[in-house]
């Protein structure tokens, strides 16, 4: 399916979070499509603009702050940029529990700061908004798929802000006609995911184990299942959804299943490293079946209050109106995260001298 810009003239846009795995994909994305593109980046007295480095000539970035709302309408004033994604907020739902007030902060005011910059500007009718949307905020839903019309059932202070930004969101296109579009978006990973995500910590875990690493990976509830695909595929998804003459709300999903137990089983099985699971609970761990080396623990302590236990996406709905299709496998994004997280530690491991290898074989496995 093609798309025909609404304008002719180069178009600008604004991501928020430009900084994450999501932002840093799409502003490669809309790069390539010609875009002048402009990035909102938290203040940080370290560097975190690792995942852009190399976007650094094409990109203006601003530093700013999601609960600064005079900030947010002087830069969007500024620029007027034909597009929005706002993309920032904090995203880990574990961390939700502990800092619940700053989440509704970022995620929920965050999103009302931004569409209120628009009707305030006047910019409805040239300014279009793209709200990034999460599946968590189905929660434990009474059926699976879940579609865009499943009820919210939130389970956590993350999916909750979540919700109110998706709603205000549907509520300021009614009321105001602001071009704006939410995006459902289920789990979707990358080599740049950031380290504290649970896929991220499996992937890396696997590479310093095959590379004679004897620290197991410590895990919560495996048997969560999620509907995991790779960030390049949900960016394209999001740019496909603004270009609409009509805003309307969309679920991106793979339509499959995997427990992270099936993540990490074929995580190792891509380095050739066959698992054995053993025990019950907080005493189950998984063994090397050759060497009989402990690979996987669990601790409970890593375990959410609430937790959801099984999602999967209907994105039916998108592949009809928008004619957008996943072209990554469950397999080949694990697959592409573990070559890049390998890759890292044996680029690192060659710059200090600090482990030899014991081989000039490569540390991946076709049992793939």
């Amino acid at each position: 399916m093609s798309f025909i810009l609404y304008g002719m003239s180069q178009k600008t846009a604004l991501i928020t979070g430009i900084t994450g795995q999501d932002g840093a994909y799409l502003a490669e994305f809309l790069i390539e499509k010609g875009y002048n593109v402009h990035g909102l980046k938290q203040v940080s007295a370290t560097p975190n603009t690792q995942n852009i480095e190399h976007l650094m000539g094409s990109i203006t970035l601003h530093n700013g702050d999601m609960n600064d709302a005079n900030a947010i309408t002087a830069l969007i004033a500024d620029i007027r940029p034909d597009e929005i994604y706002n993309l920032a907020g904090q995203s880990q739902v574990g961390t939700s529990f502990d800092l619940p007030e700053y989440t509704a902060q970022v995620n929920a005011l965050g999103a009302l700061r931004i569409l209120e910059s628009i009707r305030i500007l006047n910019l409805q009718n040239t300014t279009r908004f793209y709200q990034a949307s999460t599946s968590e905020i189905f929660g434990n839903a009474p059926h699976v798929p879940q579609t865009e019309e499943t009820p919210l059932n939130p389970c956590s202070p993350y999916a909750c802000a979540k919700v109110y930004a998706h709603h205000i969101t549907q509520t300021y296109r009614e009321a105001y006609g602001v071009h704006v579009s939410c995006g459902i978006l289920f789990n979707h990973e990358s080599p740049i995911r950031g380290e504290e995500f649970v896929t991220r910590k499996i992937t890396q875990g696997v590479a310093a184990l095959k590379m004679g690493g004897k620290t197991p990976i410590t895990l919560g509830n495996i048997d969560a299942q999620r509907d995991w695909g790779h960030a390049a595929d949900y960016v394209r998804g999001m740019w496909m959804m603004i270009q609409q003459d009509k805003p309307d709300d969309y679920i991106l999903a793979t339509g499959e299943t995997h427990s992270v137990r099936d993540f990490i089983d074929l995580a190792f099985k891509c380095v050739g490293i066959q698992l054995r699971w053993e025990g019950q609970g907080k005493f189950e761990k998984a063994f090397d079946v050759k060497t009989r080396q402990t690979l996987v623990e669990i601790d409970r302590k890593l375990y959410r209050p609430t937790d959801i236990a099984a999602l999967r996406g209907d994105a039916s709905k998108a592949r009809k109106v928008l004619g957008w299709t996943p072209q990554w496998t469950f397999e080949t994004l694990v697959q592409d995260m573990l070559r890049s997280d390998l890759n890292a530690l044996e680029s690192h491991e060659n710059n200090t001298g600090d482990i030899v290898r014991r081989d000039g074989n490569t540390a991946w496995s076709d049992a793939a």
